[in-house]
């Protein structure tokens, strides 16, 4: 094993092992190096065991109201061990095909913490490793607030939410973004009594407000409760759990509290500053080829302000890969990425919403459409509710779509087409899409924005 190579990586998250296996690819020696577990929070702590946990709930829903459906079952409850183990055995089977393709694409996979000591060497338990290039890619923690520490036993962040040995009787969520909305949603379909806590006018602020308001009244009817516009002010815990004091004076318990307050990047401690990397609150910034201002040394991922999403990790690491490589990659349009919330419902969007759109091209220039899945044949199978709302530009591309209902989160594929491609309703409108399927509602509401509305009123 050598200690000079073309690229050196530190951290094997999404961001980090998608550089090193593109780097692998196009011939260069590469060194990535992890503290833990190749694959990062993603793979261990956030997207897949996360999502694992919220199918396991959707089962459970599905026994519940199987009567809808004319089918006869009993739901007598749910084994928190059993659905740890089927939520692990996922990961370890996504971890270990990982593992080999580390070991197959001749990565030097090297174990520990690393420290960047010079603008080109990392040292890991006192060796040093050199690079002709690094790629800072360490990922991101779970955020809390002033005051409030989390214990792992009543105040919980996400990773220890993933671990627990039994459903909680009540839980408190502080914070009503990604996180915060999809614990809540699982956590009610396991059996919980759940209430979340934002500080914010709605839920999933960073959505459409159109979106925000069919999440809550989907949640209201789920029974999961929520107060918007109350930040956090007191925590208390009690022999029972815990005490919240929100805005007002008013005051919530349950058996748990969740923070999902957001997640911070790590770079404390690893020597970034000390190489006289530019940092702003803690994030690596880069200018649009993810090039730190120190010669040679680039950034990727949740340390990179933008979108904390695997998806974009994977696809900066790739991009700094051929970068290093000298294949010049078009840049990554930010806006152009997918961003999807797996509660139920679900939501996934694209570009621009709205009010955004406004700002950017002026109000009199922008046009919406909202497809109301009850005119879908298949989301009536599904008995869901919601929507898909497309946003143009006048005589122009559209800039924004954004759906909301069980499923959604597979129809972003298309989507991000049509906004990456700078597509024009009448061009959408006359692909023929597969009926019955939820993906025909797209192309209904395409047909409409278009002018000729078929299963919707124009």
């Amino acid at each position: 094993m050598s200690d000079g190579y073309d690229v050196v990586i530190l951290g094997g998250g999404s961001g980090g092992y998608a550089c090193a296996l593109r780097s692998a690819q196009l011939g260069l020696t590469v060194a990535l190096i992890e503290k833990d577990k190749v694959g990062g929070t993603c793979l261990h702590r956030g997207c897949i065991p996360t999502k694992a946990l919220l199918h396991a709930g959707e089962v459970a829903d599905s026994a519940r109201h199987s009567e809808d459906f004319g089918i006869k079952a009993t739901f007598e409850g749910v084994d928190m061990p059993g659905v740890n183990k089927y939520k692990d055995d996922v990961v370890a089977k996504l971890y270990k095909g990982l593992q080999g393709l580390i070991k197959s694409a001749k990565i030097d996979y090297i174990e520990g913490a690393g420290t960047l000591v010079a603008p080109n060497t990392v040292e890991v338990a006192g060796r040093r490793i050199t690079g002709k290039n690094v790629v800072l890619a360490t990922g991101s923690y779970s955020k809390t607030i002033p005051g409030l520490d989390l214990d792992g036993e009543k105040v919980l962040a996400s990773e220890h939410a993933l671990n627990l040995q039994k459903v909680p009787t009540s839980a408190i969520v502080l914070g009503g973004g990604v996180i915060g909305v999809e614990f809540a949603s699982a956590w009610k379909s396991l059996g919980a009594d759940v209430t979340i806590v934002e500080a914010l006018p709605r839920l999933v602020a960073a959505e459409d407000p159109d979106i925000s308001k069919q999440v809550e009244r989907t949640f209201r009817k789920r029974g999961i409760g929520f107060k918007v516009g109350k930040p956090f002010e007191k925590l208390e815990k009690t022999a029972t759990g815990v005490k919240v004091t929100i805005a007002g004076g008013e005051t919530l318990e349950a058996e748990i509290l969740l923070v999902a307050v957001g997640r911070g990047p790590s770079t404390a401690n690893i020597g970034y500053e000390a190489q006289g990397i530019t940092m702003d609150r803690g994030f690596v910034l880069t200018d649009e080829r993810l090039k730190t201002n120190v010669a040679g040394v680039y950034a990727v991922g949740d340390i990179v302000p933008g979108l904390q999403l695997a998806h974009r990790g994977f696809q900066q690491g790739i991009f700094v890969a051929e970068d290093i490589a000298g294949l010049n990659p078009p840049v990554i349009d930010e806006s152009g990425i997918p961003r999807v919330t797996y509660s139920d419902p679900e939501v996934a969007s694209m570009g621009l919403n709205e009010d955004k759109a406004k700002e950017q091209y002026g109000s009199d220039k922008i046009e919406t459409y909202n497809y109301n899945l009850g005119g879908n044949g298949k989301s009536q199978i599904l008995k869901t509710q919601g929507f898909i709302k497309l946003v143009r530009v006048t005589d122009g591309p559209v800039v924004g779509i954004h759906m909301v209902g069980a499923r959604v989160g597979e129809l972003i594929g298309e989507a991000q087409l049509i906004y990456n491609w700078e597509a024009y309703p009448a061009e959408v409108a006359q692909l023929v899409h597969g009926h019955p399927t939820q993906n025909e509602a797209l192309g209904e509401a395409f047909l409409a924005l278009a002018g000729k509305p078929l299963h919707a009123h124009a």
